[in-house]
């Protein structure tokens, strides 16, 4: 008896390579997939203002990044001595409103050169509910402020669209190059309430839908889908029945590995994998001759690899290793 089932992802039109510049954006998702790319030598910047949910929020830190933005001084807020903005996560914090502006200036800068520069924009969207302050509008994190300063609000459809069609079209004409990759988040929203999350995911997956049907330059990953129809058991969350497990997340990484990496570059992939795999080993007698062995083989593997990959950090590492060894 089957007690799954799985559907076919085709090969994407916008294949990723090691070669690849890319920019992740939005919910935990964004995050899970950013940090896998990173580790597997891929150039990513991921979530450079914290972790974003909604797809508004996530259009005008875009906007922002196209056009250089200031920092909007009326979204500065101040708890406990440190400075937060409503236009993101509390990730992005200073000591001071000057410290905060400054930082806020670096992640614009760092996330336009990725857009200018870069191969690829992934963006998952986590929820369609949103806090809107009665002064400054939406926020994308409340930041411990009193709750009578907030409305929450269901997005509909139609403004969330509008938002992010006029962000990829000016996207479309100034980084023609760019390829999109839409998801809607695997994360269960459910202090939104069961019922409210269903129909939260279901407006972002057809926003999602309307985009990639505007632009030849979009396209929908079914991270979601997967967690939904594959993997529909409870066994395949972390404890708070939330997030997905990292079985899950492994799961969802390598349909999207098929998905999105050429043969060649999934078998780069594992080899990096490998290498990190030597790097965390803890051996039973640091001193002995096997280990001394074992850390030798492993510095030629790193040199061989640092001729394309950045090995610098781990090479270093086995140095200081292989000296301690023979001290």
């Amino acid at each position: 008896m089957r007690w799954s089932l799985d559907f076919p992802i085709p090969a994407s039109p916008f294949p990723i390579t090691n070669q690849s510049k890319i920019l992740s954006l939005g919910s935990c998702f964004a995050q899970v997939i950013g940090t896998k790319m990173k580790k597997s030598k891929m150039d990513v910047l991921i979530n450079p203002f914290g972790t974003i949910f909604h797809p508004k929020i996530l259009s005008q830190l875009l906007d922002h990044a196209l056009f250089q933005d200031p920092i909007d001084e009326s979204g500065i807020l101040e708890r406990e001595g440190l400075f937060f903005h409503y236009s993101a996560h509390s990730d992005l914090v200073g000591k001071s409103k000057a410290e905060l502006s400054q930082l806020w200036k670096e992640k614009i800068q760092k996330t336009h050169q990725y857009l200018t520069s870069g191969t690829h924009l992934i963006l998952t969207f986590g929820t369609a509910w949103n806090y809107e302050h009665h002064e400054f509008g939406a926020v994308a994190n409340c930041h411990k402020q009193p709750q009578k300063l907030f409305e929450k609000r269901l997005s509909k459809l139609e403004s969330m669209l509008f938002d992010l069609d006029t962000t990829l079209g000016n996207f479309s004409r100034v980084f023609p190059e760019l390829k999109i990759i839409l998801t809607v988040s695997p994360v269960r929203h459910i202090k939104d309430g069961i019922t409210e999350n269903q129909l939260s995911k279901s407006l972002l997956r057809v926003l999602c839908h309307e985009l990639e049907k505007r632009f030849p330059s979009v396209h929908y990953f079914p991270a979601y889908e997967i967690m939904m129809d594959e993997l529909r058991d409870y066994r395949f969350y972390k404890s708070d029945l939330i997030h997905p497990s990292e079985e899950a997340e492994n799961y969802i990484w390598g349909k999207f590995s098929n998905s999105f990496f050429s043969k060649e570059t999934r078998e780069k992939i594992n080899e990096i994998q490998k290498i990190q795999w030597e790097l965390a080993h803890r051996p039973l007698n640091p001193e002995s001759e096997s280990h001394r062995k074992f850390l030798q083989n492993l510095k030629a593997k790193l040199e061989r690899m640092n001729v394309e990959f950045d090995f610098s950090k781990e090479i270093e590492f086995t140095n200081r290793s292989l000296k301690g060894h023979n001290s």
